[in-house]
């Protein structure tokens, strides 16, 4: 047996991270059997879908690196991997049901099923259908129509037994039938709904293993019933455990944002990723600029092999010392058994903390290959840089080091690649430590000891900066803060000297220059 899993995303909105774990487990436990991994399209409810939302999720999925063998763009031998175009074959299903006496159309109101729900509430009962609107002949279909009603179609729902299956993750699973409901698989529209479509399209493709999140164990009888109804193999079913809210034991919903934003290890996650879109002066959709997003984390520079192990690690673990993989670790390694039954906490920070691991660990050349778009969006770096450019970046990566958490943030430095007369000062920085008393003095005095100064470089500007402060008589923070705004705009940063034997003596005179000239004319306005 070809081992056969898939993902299943409805195009309502962007990738979400649970889904992402979710479709991490599948791809993970089909590439481990050798088997295949096929990207379905359950776009059932023409409603809520969202022709725009689509391809972020097939860009996504590319970017994580997680390929499926058959869906869209891919095609393969079970082509549409959409079920909007798969309605022949549902339609077909439903008429099978309807034959076979395990589904029936159903002529009732909403008002109708709403007065016997409310009446089961009075009598504090459970409320199970009557089916007193229940059409099973052509005759008493066509009373009920010769009243205005429309039908939906309902499954017939055995009312004594225990659906009873062994689930890969949660072990022996039993359901009674009797608390199950007479479940609508196809609207009075005649479009079918997600529980008929999903299993249909799981035999069609030949699914051997669905694999999901344990919210939906409770649909699995009723699609249980449809797969036996229609003569099918059932699937083995895996239900992971959902992955929670920060710091709780509650599932991470999309609608809570504002709430989560308010947690600070969240919010600090969120907070990292504007700066980084303000310093590019970008503006992302506000509804894929979330850390519940997978499109946050592309946007902001993170790698997809940082996010794609932490999320291994959201109910799965190899044991109580190992949290680094690579994807081919992953794939050797993965097993349901080993999969948690309890909800793993979204922690904003471990997720970061993985991702600085992840970039500290690459090769210098990756590490400037990751940031060099970056600064070409923001226009630090031209969109063909000249080796001389990449020098510059490799030097300025280096010398920032963990400072680079995310590719990102090196949008802090994008002072090194301004023009010596055009990088924006920190006001606040500026007035604090140049326009102090006799600050542009010392500045000009030790402008001078820069000119004639070799090598120029780091060990040998940090000599210069200590003669310097000795013949003065000053503590260094009075000048050395005042070098590094003249030089790069900022009150903070990597090494300073590191800094200045990167820009070189001319940008640093000519740095130091137009600060002087800005102190001076400042000064003149006042007057």
């Amino acid at each position: 047996m070809t081992v056969r899993t898939r993902f299943a995303p409805s195009p309502t909105g962007y990738l979400h991270i649970g889904g992402v774990r979710t479709a991490l487990f599948n791809w993970l436990f089909a590439r481990r059997h050798g088997g295949r991994f096929i990207l379905r399209i359950d776009d059932t409810d023409q409603r809520r879908n969202v022709r725009e939302a689509l391809q972020p999720i097939l860009d996504g999925f590319r970017w994580l690196g997680l390929d499926w063998d058959e869906g869209p763009e891919v095609g393969g031998p079970h082509a549409p991997y959409f079920q909007s175009g798969r309605q022949a074959r549902h339609q077909e299903a439903v008429e099978r049901l309807l034959a076979g006496g395990h589904a029936y159309r159903d002529y009732a109101t909403a008002d109708e099923i709403q007065a016997e729900r409310e009446a089961a509430q009075r009598r504090k009962q459970r409320f199970i259908y009557s089916r007193r609107w229940m059409a099973e002949t052509p005759a008493e279909a066509a009373a009920f129509e010769s009243q205005g009603r429309r039908a939906v179609v309902r499954l017939k729902m055995p009312r004594e037994g225990v659906c009873a299956f062994d689930d890969q993750v949660r072990g022996p699973v039993a359901f009674e039938w009797a608390l199950e409901q007479d479940h609508v698989v196809q609207r009075a529209d005649g479009s079918c709904l997600y529980h008929l479509a999903s299993a249909v399209d799981d035999h069609d493709f030949e699914i051997t293993h669905v694999i999901r999140a344990v919210e939906h164990l409770s649909n699995t009888p009723r699609q249980i019933f449809i797969t036996r109804a229609l003569g099918y193999d059932a699937p083995a079913y895996a239900h992971l455990p959902y992955v929670a809210e920060p710091g709780s034991a509650e599932k991470l919903s999309k609608r809570k944002l504002n709430a989560y934003l308010q947690h600070p290890d969240f919010r600090k996650l969120h907070e990292h990723g504007a700066a980084i879109m303000s310093a590019l002066g970008e503006s992302p959709p506000p509804q894929s600029f979330n850390p519940l997003v997978v499109e946050f984390y592309r946007t902001v520079g993170y790698r997809p092999e940082a996010l794609l192990n932490y999320l291994l690690l959201l109910g799965w673990s190899l044991d109580d010392r190992t949290e680094m993989f690579t994807t081919a670790e992953m794939i050797a390694q993965f097993t349901l058994d080993r999969v948690n039954r309890s909800a793993a906490s979204f922690d904003a920070l471990k997720l970061l903390a993985f991702e600085e691991r992840y970039m500290q660990r690459l090769p210098a050349e990756a590490r400037v290959a990751a940031v060099v778009p970056f600064l070409q969006r923001c226009g630090a770096l031209p969109p063909s840089p000249t080796a001389s450019d990449l020098g510059r970046v490799s030097r300025v990566v280096a010398a920032a080091g963990e400072r680079i958490r995310v590719a990102g943030d090196i949008v802090n430095y994008t002072d090194f690649f301004q023009s010596d007369r055009a990088f924006p000062y920190d006001e606040k920085a500026f007035r604090k430590r140049l326009r102090a008393d006799g600050a542009a003095a010392r500045l000009e005095r030790f402008r001078a000891a820069l000119e004639t100064v070799e090598p120029y470089d780091a060990e040998t500007l940090n000599g210069v900066m200590h003669r310097f402060v000795e013949a003065e008589a000053i503590p260094i923070g009075r000048i050395v803060h005042a070098v590094r705004v003249a030089v790069t705009g900022k009150a903070v940063g990597f090494g300073l000297f590191e800094g200045m034997e990167i820009l070189g003596r001319a940008a640093c005179l000519a740095r130091i220059d137009r600060a002087l000239e800005e102190l001076e004319r400042s000064a003149a306005e006042r007057v």
